[in-house]
């Protein structure tokens, strides 16, 4: 699940405004003579529709500005249209007039555009892709085996937050290992405070936990394999996964609130939980962007109050594996001004332009980590370029009825086991009969 999934809604006449801004981002050159390193040959404007509004849609405001240093000629007129994007494609394109370029954040719609023949694939900056992005990062982008998007933003997702006052009481470091932070928590609960604090009562928290089990125990060919439902949710690797996630969910009086608080606290009860004062958990599993929910809600200072660490180490060949939520660009139409931002985008450059802001991590290998603005966002992004192996979570992968609603599916079904983390067996044949169910009508 993507931070997305949790963004607050501005008003319109601020995404209006931003919109405005953005569109006019650095064009006074235009009129002006080439200057060293700008290319004034290809012109012309960029629809883009994306997900991002408030600061993040400033702070691509500032990627744009760094394109148009080197196209001064090339209009991008960037539309913020936040969590609506299927919407707001699927209208646009039954209308006749979808953008030029769109941001997407689920992966499964990408390949579903693709399949419908909407999309034009980017084989022509296939060799700029690959000259800064690992394989991994080029395949998460493939669909039917052609390049249709650049993943250009992403977020780290195989995380643990944790209270550095309560690991610091009770005498221990940021777990490595699945063993370490079963033996961490008996001690943190005997220190008085419960290890766990976890947001049950938005249903993709436990999705996004048992993903990272998975993936940290079988490896990303088996992970792939379960995301597709070409194995089967009663498969003998989900129910060793689902009863290493009941050592967490099943440790009751180890969680803020026991079972019932693990249901009733959502996402950021689950963060505010754990680096409030004094904290009522020691540590929370989730991506990067906890990091802005502890600087906007809680006086807890980086190093000093909360510190972050991988998810730990289940089996070591794949204990560098990482679950990303990613922002995939894709075009649907084909220009010269359209190229030149498509290969743009895939500079470091491009990315520098947000990643010195923060709030931004990348699989483009050729940023430097001195570009990131502290040591935190340092620690969270640089495994994401460094990765073996990268995975999309893998609920934005599948049907939404069975990966991405709430109250039913993986959502309600993981909250289901939250109550009952002992019933492994019916979990898996519920979550089966309901996987079943919404591939069969895609949806």
């Amino acid at each position: 699940m993507t931070h997305r999934r949790i963004a607050v809604a501005v008003l319109v006449s601020a995404i209006a405004l931003v919109a405005v801004g953005l569109a006019g981002a650095d064009t006074s050159s235009r009129a002006k003579g080439a200057a060293a390193g700008q290319n004034l040959a290809v012109a012309g404007s960029i629809s883009f529709d994306g997900i991002w509004t408030g600061s993040e849609a400033t702070a691509f405001g500032k990627v744009i500005a760094a394109f148009n240093k080197v196209y001064p000629n090339v209009h991008v007129n960037y539309k913020p249209v936040g969590n609506n994007m299927p919407t707001v494609l699927g209208t646009a394109i039954a209308g006749g007039h979808p953008p030029d370029m769109a941001d997407i954040a689920q992966p499964g719609l990408v390949k579903q555009l693709a399949d419908q023949g909407h999309l034009k694939p980017l084989t022509y900056a296939k060799s700029t892709i690959a000259a800064n992005f690992a394989p991994a990062w080029q395949q998460l982008g493939t669909f039917d085996g052609k390049l249709y998007a650049l993943v250009f933003k992403a977020a780290n997702k195989s995380l643990v937050w944790y209270s550095v006052p309560a690991f610091k009481t009770a005498g221990v470091n940021a777990p490595k290992t699945w063993a370490q932070l079963l033996s961490d928590a008996k001690t943190l609960k005997a220190s008085g405070t419960p290890a766990y604090s976890i947001g049950g009562a938005d249903g993709w928290t436990l999705t996004d936990l048992f993903e990272n089990i998975y993936l940290r125990t079988f490896g990303p060919a088996k992970y792939a394999a379960l995301t597709a439902h070409t194995i089967k949710w009663t498969d003998p690797s989900v129910i060793t996964a689902l009863k290493t996630m009941a050592q967490v969910v099943g440790d009751t009086s180890n969680i803020a609130g026991g079972s019932s608080g693990a249901l009733l606290n959502g996402f950021n009860d689950s963060v505010t939980n754990v680096f409030g004062s004094p904290p009522k958990a020691a540590m929370v599993f989730e991506g990067d962007f906890v990091a802005g929910v502890i600087r906007s809600s809680t006086t807890a200072k980086p190093g000093t109050g909360f510190q972050v660490a991988s998810f730990p180490s289940i089996d070591s060949a794949f204990s560098s594996d990482v679950e990303v939520g990613g922002d995939l660009f894709v075009t649907f139409h084909d220009s010269p001004a359209v190229r030149a931002f498509v290969e743009f985008l895939a500079t470091p450059q491009a990315a520098d332009a947000w990643a010195k802001l923060g709030g931004f991590a990348t699989g483009n290998k050729k940023v430097k980590p001195s570009i990131y603005p502290d040591a935190i966002t340092r620690s969270t992004a640089l495994p994401i370029a460094a990765a073996k192996s990268v995975v999309f979570d893998m609920s934005d992968e599948q049907p939404a009825a069975f990966g991405g609603t709430a109250g039913q599916g993986e959502w309600g079904i993981f909250q289901t086991f939250v109550k009952n983390p002992k019933d492994v067996e019916g979990v898996a044949k519920q979550l089966e009969a309901a996987a079943t169910q919404a591939y069969k009508k895609g949806t």
